[in-house]
């Protein structure tokens, strides 16, 4: 049960910290005046959001822990993290695909709508962008310290504040509870993956070596 109030929790930060960054990133497009963002602008910003939500995570894990830094709840949190950022980069994917399909159909002035609306993606800097975070976040397992800064305690102290609201909090804690539910399917799907796939692969393996021993025959081969 502690794991999976772990896991329910970690959603809640994580759906509090994207409603944060939202409403700042708003008041930037505001302040900018709407004007679109460079490739290079749109991944730095990212950067920053992914480093500052893994410090995040990395501070309520030690928190949840009474000031401690426990390993598996640090390796926890990282496989959260990485589930986290795959599934946004997954999800990126199918946005992409379904934009790019939407855009070659045979309607006039579709295609450049779609592709106006089509949400910036290469897969390069999403990758890099996700290895960054994940090797910022277990830095800060041997240099703690590090991860204690202002920003990132004000976005800890201000998404627990938002979880203990009556009506907000509640609204997130309902989005922590499907999170928790969506990561115990994705490790379900994955551990049954890697076993009914490793079953496949010994029954091929298996199969091929009958076939290779000399002393193997087929109800059609001739005794003699």
């Amino acid at each position: 049960m502690e794991v999976l109030n772990f896991i329910f929790r970690i959603g809640v930060i994580l759906a509090v910290y994207n409603f944060l960054w939202w409403l700042i990133m708003m008041l930037v497009n505001i302040l900018r005046g709407g004007k679109a963002k460079l490739l290079f602008e749109i991944y730095f910003i990212k950067t920053i959001r992914y480093v500052f939500l893994a410090d995040v995570v990395f501070l309520f894990s030690v928190k949840q822990a009474g000031g401690f830094i426990e390993l598996n709840d640090i390796l926890l949190s990282g496989l959260i993290l990485l589930i986290y950022f795959t599934g946004k980069i997954q999800s990126k994917q199918k946005k992409q695909s379904m934009f790019s399909v939407s855009g070659r159909a045979n309607i006039p002035g579709l295609g450049g709508m779609m592709n106006s609306l089509k949400p910036v993606f290469d897969i390069r800097f999403e990758i890099g962008v996700v290895v960054l975070a994940l090797l910022v976040f277990s830095g800060f397992y041997f240099a703690p310290h590090l991860a204690s800064n202002v920003i990132s305690n004000w976005f800890l102290d201000s998404i627990l504040n938002i979880e203990d609201t009556p009506v907000f909090g509640f609204i997130f804690k309902v989005i922590g509870f499907f999170f928790l539910i969506s990561v115990l399917l994705k490790i379900t799907n994955a551990i049954l993956s890697i076993l009914i796939g490793g079953k496949r692969d010994e029954v091929i393996e298996d199969d091929y070596d009958d076939k290779n021993d000399d002393d193997h025959f087929d109800d059609y081969t001739e005794v003699k």
